[in-house]
């Protein structure tokens, strides 16, 4: 079986509050991570603001920006110069036929050219205390992109989104051979939580990675902001589950690795979890059965600490 070697990256920073400084930030880190090899280089969900979706009612002015915009602008030069392709989270604005500015959580992707390929647009929306997406964030539109370049054929799928088998496994059946999540995730301050959320969202990522025989980069940010405390940890998962390479907890990093795409191949062929699927059994899959919120959920003792905690700013 021959081999199909490829670098990628993912940039894990802190935010400040100061959008410009990120950016410069970032740019820093990408032209490293170029001068390190990487051909492919993904950034954190939101990678240009704080996660300003903690808070119920801000206004989306002070955060949003435009697709092509300032941090395209940026990240295409580099990539034309370079010759590499880069994964921009930003919170896109655009105006519809209506002349009303539609916001969404999106991914913008630059190939080797400097060439902008079509957004991808966050599709699972949370809404929880800490995590008032809906009120920032349109749905996507339904619609998962797959990115064929130079290098390798990825899916970009958005911090949420990682809990969402369904989804994994759409863009694996669309040749996805990379998954790359881009992350906002970590605890809230003062509140004890009844699990690991560490945990859990590492190892549903690296399940995501052995059931569609994939490797999977799952890029998160770092630092205190607000009641957030972000772990780190961004990571790299082989088909087989195995985390190739986990980064800090606590600074800026640069997660790189280089990886061979038959890998996927090799435990496809061998586990057979897509060779032996049964569409024909899954039609629930395709209905509007939903587990709704419960309204006794607000009584109960974990979900009101949470409250609590995030209401000692």
């Amino acid at each position: 079986m021959k081999n199909r070697f490829i670098t990628i990256a993912g940039i894990q920073s802190k935010v400040s509050p100061n959008l410009e400084k990120n950016l410069k930030n970032t740019e820093k880190l990408v032209e490293k991570a170029v001068q390190k090899g990487a051909k492919i280089i993904c950034l954190e969900e939101l990678y240009r603001t704080p996660y300003f979706p903690q808070y119920s009612n801000l206004s989306k002015n002070l955060f949003s920006e435009t697709i092509p915009g300032e941090s395209t602008e940026v990240f295409s030069k580099i990539a034309k110069e370079h010759k590499v392709v880069i994964i921009v989270p930003v919170y896109e604005k655009i105006k519809n036929k209506k002349g009303k500015w539609i916001y969404y959580n999106s991914a913008a992707v630059i190939d080797e050219n400097g060439k902008l390929l079509p957004a991808y647009r966050k599709i699972h929306i949370p809404q929880d205390p800490g995590f008032y997406e809906k009120n920032y964030f349109k749905d996507g539109d339904a619609e998962y992109k797959i990115y064929r370049t130079k290098y390798a054929t990825f899916a970009v799928l958005i911090c949420y989104d990682q809990w969402f088998p369904e989804a994994a496994r759409a863009v694996r059946l669309h040749g996805a051979e990379i998954i790359f999540y881009p992350t906002a995730l970590g605890n809230i301050v003062g509140y004890n939580e009844e699990g690991d959320w560490h945990e859990a969202w590492e190892v549903s990522q690296r399940a995501h990675a052995v059931a569609n025989s994939l490797y999977v980069m799952a890029v998160n940010r770092v630092g205190v902001e607000g009641k957030m405390s972000f772990f780190g940890q961004s990571f790299l998962s082989d088909p087989f589950g195995k985390v190739i390479k986990r980064a800090s907890s606590n600074k800026d990093e640069i997660l790189i690795s280089r990886i061979d795409l038959e890998r996927n191949k090799f435990y496809a062929e061998g586990w057979g979890f897509l060779r032996n699927r049964r569409p024909d059994t899954y039609g629930i899959l395709l209905g509007d059965k939903f587990i709704e919120k419960s309204k006794r959920l607000k009584n109960v003792k974990h979900y009101k600490d949470e409250k609590k905690a995030l209401e000692k700013r």
